[in-house]
């Protein structure tokens, strides 16, 4: 298991599955392009590109380098941008009847040990021991009011908003941009102004 400081983005929940076998790093999904529609992915993006940096990691057909320069574009210089490239290799994937308009794998369709060669040639793989704050779990956003309770969800938009991720994002993945970018720290203080 590959531990990355930065957060990698990806343009479909199948493509996050696949980078899930390889890296814990926190992965932010575009949605293809419901990324040009809905403005708080954009600024999730925004703010982990200035927070842990992003790897963008699209498909290598003519969508995949629309959204990937859009990204570009939208992030700027207010954010560390690196780009990861899979090869163009013609096929499909598994769970597909056909391949794609252009014929090409996507990133779903990388083999794991190719996924983790290209993220290695981007990035630096850290030690995950290096952190000593505590972990942000589950149990902790129950205990804050965030999940199980009547005004959970509205709770977690409010944090959503604060910490300048998207308010539908869900408690796992949640959790996962609390421990990877914001720490347990500025999480209890931002809980106390909530």
């Amino acid at each position: 298991m590959l531990h990355i400081k930065e957060t990698i983005v990806v343009e479909g929940k199948f493509d996050k599955e696949q980078l899930k076998k390889v890296t814990d790093a926190p992965i932010i999904c575009t949605g293809g392009f419901t990324l040009y529609t809905d403005k708080s992915i954009i600024n999730s993006i925004r703010t982990m590109a200035k927070k842990t940096g992003i790897i963008v990691l699209t498909d290598s057909d003519s969508a995949g380098f629309r959204i990937r320069n859009y990204i570009k574009q939208c992030v700027g210089e207010n954010g560390t941008v690196k780009h990861a490239y899979i090869p163009s290799v013609e096929g499909k994937e598994k769970r597909k009847e056909r391949p794609g308009k252009e014929g090409l794998l996507g990133v779903e369709g990388i083999s794991e040990e190719q996924l983790s060669k290209i993220l290695e040639s981007v990035t630096e793989v850290c030690d995950k021991t290096e952190k000593n704050e505590p972990q942000i779990t589950k149990a902790m956003l129950f205990e804050d009011g965030l999940s199980g309770g009547i005004e959970s969800a509205e709770k977690r938009k409010k944090l959503a908003r604060m910490l300048g991720l998207p308010v539908r994002i869900s408690s796992n993945a949640l959790i996962e941009v609390l421990n990877a970018a914001v720490g347990y720290e500025e999480y209890k203080k931002t809980i106390g102004k909530i």
